[in-house]
Parts: C-alpha cells; sequence; structure tokens
C-alpha cells in the first residue's frame, strides 16, 4: 500500500498568541460596535480559537480591518475635539473666576461665618436658591472649613457639591445655591 504525501519546502509558520489575541480583539471590537451579528460574532470566534495559520485569522477580520481606520481617524477626531473643548471650558472658568465677587475669608480668631438667607446670619444672601441657614465657613485646627448646613440647593467648592464638611483655601470657588464667590483673604 502506497501514500503519498506533499512536503513543502518550508513549513508554515505557527500561529503566536499574540496574533491570536489581536484578531480576537478585533471581533469583540466589531461586535461592540455593531459590524457582527450576534451568530456571526460566535462562529467568527470559535474559527480564530480554531486557527492553525495566520491567513485563517486575516480572513475572519478582513471586513473589519477597512472600517478600523476609519474608526481610528474617528477617535483622533473626537480626541482633537474634547482637548479644544477642555481649553475653552478652562478659559470660559478663568475668565469667570476672575469676574466673581471676592468673599473675604473671616479672621482666624473670629467666630465662624453664618451664610443664608435669614437676617441673623453674617453673610446675608438674598437669592431665593440660598437656604435661610445655608453653611458656614470657619478656621477648625488651622485650616478654614466650609460646612453646608443641610441646605436645599447646595453648596459646592470650585463646581464640586459639599455634603458635610470640606477644606478649602484662598482662591478656591465656592457656590451657594446661584450664587458663587471667589474666597480671599484680607
Amino acid at each position: 500500500m502506497t501514500s503519498s504525501f506533499e512536503f513543502s519546502a518550508y513549513p508554515a509558520p505557527r500561529l503566536s498568541d499574540a496574533e491570536r489575541d489581536l484578531a480576537l480583539g478585533k471581533l469583540r471590537e466589531g461586535a461592540a460596535l455593531g459590524k457582527l451579528s450576534h451568530d456571526t460574532f460566535l462562529r467568527r470566534m470559535e474559527l480564530a480559537l480554531g486557527a492553525r495559520r495566520s491567513e485563517e485569522l486575516a480572513v475572519l477580520v478582513a471586513d473589519l480591518d477597512g472600517r478600523d481606520k476609519e474608526a481610528a481617524w474617528t477617535r483622533r477626531l473626537f480626541g482633537w475635539v474634547g482637548r479644544v473643548s477642555a481649553v475653552s471650558a478652562g478659559v470660559r472658568r478663568a475668565w469667570t473666576a476672575e469676574r466673581l465677587p471676592k468673599l473675604l475669608l473671616p479672621h482666624p480668631g473670629a467666630q465662624p461665618l453664618r451664610i443664608g438667607r435669614d437676617p441673623g446670619n453674617g453673610l446675608r444672601l438674598t437669592d431665593e436658591t440660598v437656604s435661610r441657614v445655608h453653611a458656614e465657613l470657619g478656621m477648625h485646627d488651622g485650616m478654614w472649613v466650609l460646612t453646608d448646613l443641610g441646605s436645599s440647593n447646595g453648596t459646592t467648592v470650585n463646581g464640586r457639591r459639599v455634603t458635610g464638611s470640606i477644606v478649602v483655601r484662598d482662591g478656591d470657588q465656592v457656590g451657594f445655591g446661584r450664587m458663587s464667590f471667589r474666597l480671599a483673604t484680607g
């Protein structure tokens, strides 16, 4: 009994784990972006896991590669737009920060400053978004501390809402309801 075998001069290069992982990643991304149906994705994943040569993987992701260039260009464009937006937001923040009225920090030995709409407060704000007793600003352990006193519309420091107490510094932007100030020393 005779059998015939074909031998190539050079055996096909073995598929590396990195190549397989790259193809699997492309398939996952294609499915996540809606480029592949669920059934197609599962079938291609199965074929990719059983592939023995790079050419087999290339066939499985061939229709996804052309769109990857568009996706990369889109990601670059959105990244650029995001950076431009961040710059313009920073400029806007800096511009408004300089225009904010100053709120002078009380002297270190003084009583804490009560802030709100009530006439008995040390700082009376008449805006309807400010609670009657909104917040308190005082020195504790050598640091300035701003405490929200359960206000309805919130207290913010540098754009972040405060719940409870927070340490503040000269130059911080504080907000009580819709009213905003820049903290300053003397």
